[in-house]
């Protein structure tokens, strides 16, 4: 790291406080609320100066431990040197030339890395855009020209991106769909397997096996869409099972499986890529966040034959592929292959899982810890019941950001708290950011309902 700007990593987060008055921050959002819309929701009412790894300071020099790292984008840290280097580099040849008008090898042998890398021992080719739902809206496109056909098939809770397709998809309503409608037409829903709440394997591909008999013949089917652990819904991972039993119904009928692995990508999940966890490969998979670590880069990426369904001209973009992000992302892949963050996930998740599993007699609302490598979540539920419990949810958050420790807030029912700090965090960080969270959780309990 640049010595100018590195902080002491064992100094105490000074505590959040509402009692600031005139200040940097009260002067920020006093312009953001009166120039910004309220539709674009901001969790913080302070604003960022600088950031380092997995640490933060605001306009007024309070440091926070971040463990949302920009909702799963910065696994690889922020301003990690050799992500910094990698982006000046390119600022001495070009900052653009758009990809569709003059290419640039970069963007070729990025390409080629992610392909060689993605699951599935089949030729593959790979296409770059800016955006995940972008990365989502291209690949149903793909999937449609491929076969020819409309449909395409999500799960509830679910969540793939802002744009028209995207919310469509997504099986949530509030607040992704809310007066957005209509929507476009032939995209299903079916449960998404959910131990927790009651949802069993069978349950779910029974569902879609019924979709086929009362709302769309399977011949008209291109795709079924699916988060291998869901980002947005609540963390719960894909059963084994279940994702066998998407790939028999998609070979049976002649469909495309497409993994959504925006949120889950980039040693998210112990692996380079949350299909890696099973024996099953889907035929296009859609990435983005922790791809350009912190620059605006996504994908396709997918069989080689499918990938080349679309007419030349119908897949692209202006910004696709920027040369700035993608000079990033080879960096990202190599700081995870050299730094061994697919292991160091798998270390660090375990770690707090076995917090959170020891804190179950002290905490009754904890009523499921789960998710594969780093990509945790702590479900609360009232106790002795799988009530959710959104109030609990939101007293664990607050307490955690009074303390300087970022939290986010997923689940349907608003009630699950994820885990998305850097694998790149410091130990001693770390271990004072699950302090923070063991104190929070105390005194979340303590305070009446």
């Amino acid at each position: 790291m640049d010595p100018a700007v590195v902080h002491p990593s064992n100094q105490q987060p000074t505590p959040f406080s509402k009692e600031t008055t005139v200040s940097k921050n009260a002067e920020l959002q006093n312009r953001k609320n009166a120039i910004t819309p309220r539709g674009v929701g901001v969790m913080c009412d302070f604003y960022a100066e600088r950031a380092e790894n997995a640490e933060l300071w605001d306009v007024e020099g309070r440091r926070f431990i971040d463990f949302a790292a920009g909702i799963a984008v910065c696994n690889t840290g922020h301003r990690h040197p050799k992500i910094v280097a990698a982006i000046k580099a390119q600022l001495d040849h070009f900052t653009h030339t758009a990809y569709q008008i003059v290419p640039y090898e970069s963007y070729v042998s990025l390409a080629e890395k992610v392909a060689q890398r993605a699951p599935g021992s089949f030729a593959k080719k790979t296409a770059f855009f800016t955006t995940g739902a972008e990365a989502v809206e291209n690949a149903v496109k793909i999937a449609r020209a491929h076969t020819g056909r409309p449909g395409v098939i999500a799960f509830a809770g679910g969540f793939h991106g802002r744009t028209l397709m995207g919310m469509a998809l997504t099986g949530k309503v509030a607040p992704y769909k809310l007066a957005f409608g209509p929507f476009p037409a032939d995209v299903y829903h079916a449960p998404y397997p959910n131990s927790v709440h009651g949802i069993s394997t069978a349950d779910s591909l029974k569902h879609i096996e019924m979709l086929f008999k009362a709302d769309i013949d399977p011949k008209r089917v291109a795709a079924i869409i699916f988060e291998p652990v869901q980002g947005e819904g609540g963390f719960y991972q894909a059963p084994a099972d279940f994702v066998r039993g998407l790939r028999k119904i998609c070979d049976t009928h002649g469909i495309l499986l497409i993994a959504d692995e925006v949120q889950t990508g980039f040693a998210r999940t112990g692996k380079l890529f949350a299909m890696e966890h099973y024996d099953v490969a889907p035929d296009l998979m859609t990435i983005a966040k922790s791809l350009a670590g912190g620059m605006p880069l996504s994908g396709v990426v997918g069989r080689a034959e499918v990938m080349d369904a679309a007419a030349p001209g119908g897949l692209g973009g202006t910004y696709a592929g920027n040369p700035l992000a993608v000079a990033s992302a080879h960096a990202v892949i190599e700081i995870i292959e050299e730094e061994k963050l697919c292991e160091r996930a798998t270390r660090l998740g375990d770690k707090l899982k076995a917090k959170l599993d020891a804190m179950k007699a002290e905490v009754p609302q904890i009523a499921d810890v789960r998710g594969p490598g780093a990509m945790n979540a702590v479900e609360f539920c009232k106790p002795g019941t799988n009530e959710a419990d959104a109030d609990f949810t939101k007293r664990v958050q607050t307490a955690a950001l009074n303390r300087g420790l970022l939290l986010l807030v997923c689940g349907v029912y608003s009630n699950v708290v994820r885990f998305l700090f850097p694998l790149t965090i410091q130990d001693n960080v770390f271990d004072e950011a699950l302090a923070i969270l063991e104190e929070s959780l105390k005194e979340a309990v303590g305070v009446p309902a």
